[in-house]
């Protein structure tokens, strides 16, 4: 496993706020040069640290303004890869987790309204072994960016 200083840190948050951010931009933050930035995000691209850089959209603009969190309850012997996969064939779903203990999966969902919210509730209990659902609305997030 490589070492990561303050300076990697710096990087990553720096990135974290604005993907498209120049290493001519991070560079007298750091107090690097530009080559020494470059290199030093390409080593922790290389070493796996940094997995891609994404866009972030705000959702209510798209008419998507509802997300909510579904608890997805399973038979004791559905396989990982059977809750994922059943979870997916959903098109409002926007991430999977499983988890350890009961319920087995938590599904992170985009939805219009509350009536499109009640129509993916009952597509994810028609897909694979779902056995309940339990369905937490979100009011508001926060996300740390260190």
């Amino acid at each position: 496993m490589p070492e990561f200083d303050d300076v990697d840190r710096q990087l990553l948050r720096m990135l974290r706020e604005d993907g498209r951010r120049t290493f001519s931009e991070m560079a007298p933050e750091v107090g690097l040069s530009v080559a020494a930035v470059k290199r030093r995000v390409d080593r922790l691209k290389d070493s796996g640290v940094i997995k891609g850089f994404t866009v972030q959209i705000d959702h209510t603009k798209l008419g998507w303004g509802i997300e909510a969190f579904v608890e997805l309850s399973y038979t004791g012997t559905t396989p990982v890869g059977e809750i994922v996969r059943t979870a997916y064939a959903v098109p409002e779903v926007q991430a999977v987790f499983t988890i350890a203990g009961d319920p087995g999966a938590l599904v992170n969902v985009r939805v219009r309204d509350i009536e499109h919210l009640q129509q993916v509730i009952d597509a994810l209990r028609r897909v694979g072994q779902v056995t309940g659902t339990k369905t937490l609305m979100v009011l508001g997030s926060w996300t740390r960016n260190d």
